[in-house]
């Protein structure tokens, strides 16, 4: 086993204090560089992590040969440009979440496929609690999985966050919207054919602050979710069938390295009474996520979600704007 040697774009938080110390844990996993336009904070980001390589620009840390794969965390409108640059200095690319900020760029991203390998950073589909809730939907648990519902939300008022600006892609169904649609995509198994949603806008970031959709599966089947960047924190995740129902409690910011607990309700009873708990065993999702690329660039497992599946998430996207923009229902 040869670890795969990763070269990091910027020091972005969510690398600093999630994806990164996640994935030094894996063996599969070496942290060679980090590349910033700030070489000072670079360095001392670098230092805490045990990175060896500074660059003081994206373009040299692409250019490094040593770099096998790179972990785009930029902000949002310069995810694509950027993959696409490491792409053609022969990098594989974990690229965080949204991929791009409509479909169409995405499909930029189809000129990578046979060259390098690209995948959307969603986590969450490495944890076990996700991977166990969905082989209890196959297995009937909650019989015939009729309703995925999902509420995601955190209070952000920082004018210089970069959530809070509309001219790099912020916005709560960028920022963690898209985390409800991979979940009804994920766990139906199936692409959504239609979607309408509901929008409340900062009146001075112009970001969407509140946002509620409904997107149809078709066969009877619905995701519905609110996402809010100006609520109290908090994350649910229901899977609703008409033979019970199980809910993931913390499903996006699963405590790293922690047990977590999903409940299994057969709906005999409002108080509860037929609710059972999984505890699913310690795990950290971003050395999962990191671990599972690393093996696919060496050749060991086939990747499992590509360019293709990142473009038709960012359909759904597509969909629930054009919907606030009409005021109808939207075809994805």
């Amino acid at each position: 086993m040869t670890p795969v040697r990763w070269g990091i774009l910027s020091t972005a938080k969510i690398g600093l204090d999630r994806v990164l110390p996640g994935m030094r844990k894996s063996a599969w996993c070496e942290l060679h560089a980090m590349g910033s336009r700030d070489a000072a904070k670079a360095r001392r980001c670098a230092d805490a992590l045990g990175i060896p390589v500074v660059h003081d620009s994206y373009e040299a840390l692409l250019a490094d040969p040593q770099v096998d794969a790179v972990y785009n965390p930029l902000p949002n409108h310069l995810h694509v440009p950027l993959t696409l640059a490491a792409a053609a200095a022969g990098k594989h690319v974990l690229c965080e979440k949204p991929i791009a900020l409509t479909a169409a760029e995405a499909e930029a991203l189809l000129a990578t496929k046979g060259r390098v390998l690209v995948m959307e950073a969603f986590m969450v589909r490495f944890h076990p609690q996700w991977q166990r809730a969905r082989e209890l939907v196959r297995a009937g648990a909650v019989g015939r999985l009729r309703a995925i519902q999902m509420f995601f939300s955190y209070l952000n008022l920082d004018a210089s966050n970069i959530r809070n600006r509309a001219d790099v892609g912020g916005g709560g169904l960028y920022d963690i919207g898209c985390y409800p649609i991979t979940a009804g995509r994920y766990f139906f198994e199936a692409e959504p054919l239609r979607a309408v949603a509901l929008v409340d806008r900062d009146p001075g970031f112009r970001t969407d602050r509140l946002t509620s959709a409904l997107v149809d599966f078709g066969e009877g089947r619905h995701l519905d979710f609110t996402v809010s960047t100006q609520c109290v924190r908090f994350q649910r995740l229901q899977l609703v069938g008409d033979g019970g129902r199980i809910e993931i409690r913390i499903p996006v910011n699963a405590p790293q390295g922690a047990a977590t607990t999903i409940a299994i309700d057969d709906g005999s009873s409002l108080e509860g009474a037929g609710i059972r708990t999984e505890t699913i065993p310690p795990s950290d999702q971003y050395e999962l996520q990191g671990e599972a690329f690393s093996r696919a660039v060496r050749g060991e497992i086939v990747l499992p979600w590509d360019v293709e599946d990142a473009i038709r998430g960012m359909r759904v996207v597509d969909a629930l704007f054009r919907s606030e923009r009409s005021g109808r229902v939207e075809a994805v």
